[in-house]
C-alpha cells in the first residue's frame, strides 16, 4: 500500500475552487470523512486514537468531520459511550465543523443524544429513521421526526436525514423529506444520502435550501454534482488528500478515475474492518485495526490484498 497519502498536500485552487463548488451557507460543507471509532481491548472508545485520526484527516484538508455514523460503529456503542466520543470531539476539536449521528430506533434516546449534540456545539445531527420496524408508512415516519423536532425545540440543532436503506431497511423517500422540510424549514438542513441512487441524490437538491451529501465520492462526478453541499464518505478516511483534490477539481479525469477505482476496490471488502485496517497502516499503529462485534478483523489474505491498494 502506498504511504504517500500522508504527505500529499490538499489543493486550494483550480478551475473549481472550494469557494465555487461549496453551495451551502451552513458550516457543514465540502469533504467530510465518516470517522471510525477506535476501541480498546474491552470495546470502549479509544478517544486518544480517535483524535489522532480526526486531526490527521483535517490536516489533509477535510472541511469537517462526521462522527458516530455507520463507519463509527455508533450502533454498537452504548448511549454513555456515544456521549463520551461526542464530548471528546467537541472539546478537542473546538472550531471544527462537526456532524454527529444521533439516530436510534427509540425516540427517547434519539432526543437525548440530539439535545446533547446541541449543548456541545455540534453543527448538525445526522438522524437515521427508526429502523427496527420495516414497511412503515411515510405518515408514521413524518410523525416520528415531528416528535423529535418537538422534543428538541429548545435545542434547535440543524437536523440532517441519514438515508441508508441498505442498512436500515427503511428508505426515506423524496416526498417525505420534502414534506418535512416544508413543515420545519428552520430545523431540517439536509441529508446524507447513502442510498447509492445518484438520481435520487440529484433530485433531493431541488427540495430547496436543502444540503445534499452523497455517501459515495463517485457521485461527485455524476449528474447534479455541482449543486451538492459536499460528500460524507467512509473511504475519505484513507483517501482524504485525493478526495479533497477531486472536490476542488471535479473536471480532472485522472482524479475521477482514481476516486472510482479506490471506491470500487474497497467495496469488495467488509467496509468497517477494511477502513480500520488501512488506518492501522496509515498511522503505523495496529490498535486502530480493532473492530466491534459483529464485525470481525480481516484475515491475512484480505489484508494482503489491501496492502496492494494505491491511495495516492
Amino acid at each position: 500500500m502506498s504511504r504517500s497519502v500522508n504527505a500529499m498536500p490538499p489543493a486550494t485552487s483550480g478551475p473549481h475552487s472550494q469557494e465555487k463548488t461549496v453551495t451551502s451557507s451552513r458550516p457543514l460543507a465540502g469533504i467530510l470523512p465518516a470517522v471510525p471509532t477506535p476501541v480498546d481491548a474491552g470495546g470502549a472508545p479509544d478517544v486518544g486514537r480517535f483524535l489522532v485520526h480526526a486531526r490527521w484527516a483535517l490536516a489533509q484538508g477535510c472541511h469537517g468531520l462526521n462522527v458516530l455514523g455507520t463507519t463509527g460503529e455508533a450502533n454498537c456503542l452504548s448511549t454513555g459511550q456515544r456521549k463520551a466520543v461526542m464530548e471528546a470531539a467537541a472539546t478537542a476539536l473546538d472550531g471544527t465543523p462537526l456532524m454527529v449521528g444521533t439516530g436510534t430506533p427509540d425516540l427517547s434516546t434519539t432526543i437525548e443524544l440530539t439535545r446533547h449534540a446541541c449543548a456541545l456545539g455540534y453543527a448538525g445531527a445526522l438522524v437515521l429513521p427508526p429502523w427496527y420496524y420495516k414497511n412503515v408508512s411515510d405518515d408514521g415516519l413524518f410523525a416520528w421526526y415531528e416528535r423529535l423536532i418537538a422534543g428538541t425545540a429548545d435545542a434547535p440543532i440543524p437536523l440532517y436525514f441519514y438515508n441508508f436503506p441498505h442498512m436500515t431497511g427503511v428508505p426515506l423517500s423524496l416526498q417525505l423529506m420534502g414534506r418535512l422540510k416544508a413543515a420545519f424549514p428552520r430545523r431540517i438542513a439536509g441529508v446524507k444520502d447513502s442510498s447509492g441512487d445518484f438520481a435520487l441524490s440529484a433530485a433531493l437538491v431541488d427540495i430547496g435550501d436543502f444540503d445534499v451529501f452523497p455517501g459515495n465520492e463517485m457521485a461527485l462526478s455524476a449528474q447534479g454534482a455541482p449543486r451538492y453541499a459536499g460528500c460524507i464518505s467512509a473511504t475519505v478516511n484513507v483517501t482524504a488528500p485525493l478526495a479533497v483534490r477531486f472536490w476542488a477539481n471535479r473536471d480532472d479525469a485522472r482524479l475521477r478515475r482514481r476516486i472510482d477505482e479506490t471506491r470500487t476496490a474497497l467495496s469488495a471488502f467488509p467496509f468497517v474492518p477494511a477502513v480500520k485496517y488501512l488506518l492501522s497502516r496509515i498511522h503505523d499503529d495496529p490498535e486502530f485495526e480493532r473492530v466491534l462485534v459483529p464485525h470481525l478483523p480481516l484475515d491475512a489474505g484480505r489484508k494482503a490484498r489491501l496492502d496492494e491498494l494505491r491511495l495516492d
